[in-house]
């Protein structure tokens, strides 16, 4: 009797811890439930379409896969879209500062919870400053840079945005776009210049230690060339050359830059090219040539003895 009643009392709790953890361990799941099967975007303050769609199996793949959704949006529950109001001061202040750029501003300020420092390094930069300051929509912040909150994947990963292989293209979507380029009246045609440099032509060749963008410019922290504190200012760049160059003189450094050649450099790579292919061309003439009037002269040998 006694143990019927201990039974009892005790099964509501058995089975409620049961469904929290089962509620809990499929949080992610339960979200996914309805934003793996929707098609389509919305349109958020600042202009941007967020996706409401999300891959289920690229989610879980990525470095935030293991994170229940209420962890970055925050003014949702765990598995419904019912309101939250214990949010942390830091966040909701942040959020304030970055909310031209995301539709959920908290979401946004988030990423601060596990990447503070980072996070820290952003705002100070040159890209954070234009946001949190000047309120500009089209700054770069986070995931201009590293994509989908939910797909995030490490650097090092060859599929990254900012891998080795696509930084360059990531970083140009802004640093290679006209309007841009005039609004801010940053320097032009720096991803051309790049790409003809030598360190472009090796990354094009696939070398694995070729620079790119992060390499010269910082990654996080990046600021204006005519600050101090760049990496590319003034003597700044002995130390940031040296890490490859080992001694890099003043004299050196300035060959390293993102200024087109003039006309003579310029003009005097076609001459080579043109040299080059014409004298690969002369060869492989010649030696069609040469082959074909041995060949003759074979068969007229072969004619005079007969």
């Amino acid at each position: 009797m006694i143990r019927s009643k201990l039974f009892v009392v005790a099964a509501p709790f058995f089975l409620l811890l049961f469904l929290n953890s089962t509620v809990f361990s499929e949080e992610p799941s339960n979200c996914l439930y309805c934003h793996g099967a929707m098609k389509g975007q919305i349109k958020a303050q600042s202009g941007a379409m967020t996706e409401l769609n999300v891959d289920a199996e690229r989610f879980k793949a990525s470095v935030h896969g293991s994170l229940s959704c209420a962890e970055c949006h925050l003014r949702f529950s765990d598995g419904s879209h019912d309101k939250k109001s214990q949010v942390p001061a830091n966040l909701m202040s942040l959020s304030s500062k970055i909310s031209s750029k995301f539709r959920d501003p908290v979401a946004g300020a988030a990423c601060l919870k596990c990447h503070e420092d980072i996070y820290q390094k952003v705002l100070s930069s040159v890209h954070g400053l234009n946001i949190t300051e000047k309120k500009q929509k089209d700054g770069a912040l986070c995931l201009d840079c590293h994509g989908s909150p939910h797909y995030i994947t490490k650097a090092k990963d060859g599929k990254s945005p900012m891998s080795r292989k696509y930084q360059v293209e990531t970083c140009g979507k802004c640093h290679g776009n006209k309007e841009l380029v005039e609004k801010y009246k940053l320097e032009e045609n720096v991803m051309d210049s790049f790409s003809e440099s030598f360190h472009g032509r090796k990354l094009l060749l696939g070398h694995n230690r070729a620079p790119v963008c992060a390499s010269c410019h910082n990654s996080h922290d990046i600021k204006k060339k005519d600050d101090p504190a760049s990496p590319v200012f003034g003597n700044n760049r002995l130390e940031t050359c040296g890490k490859c160059h080992k001694g890099a003189s003043p004299k050196f450094v300035p060959a390293i830059t993102h200024k087109r050649p003039g006309p003579i450099p310029h003009y005097g790579e076609k001459l080579l090219i043109l040299l080059t292919m014409g004298t690969f061309a002369f060869i492989v003439v010649h030696v069609i040539l040469e082959a074909f009037s041995d060949i003759r002269d074979s068969i007229t040998k072969k004619k005079g003895g007969k």
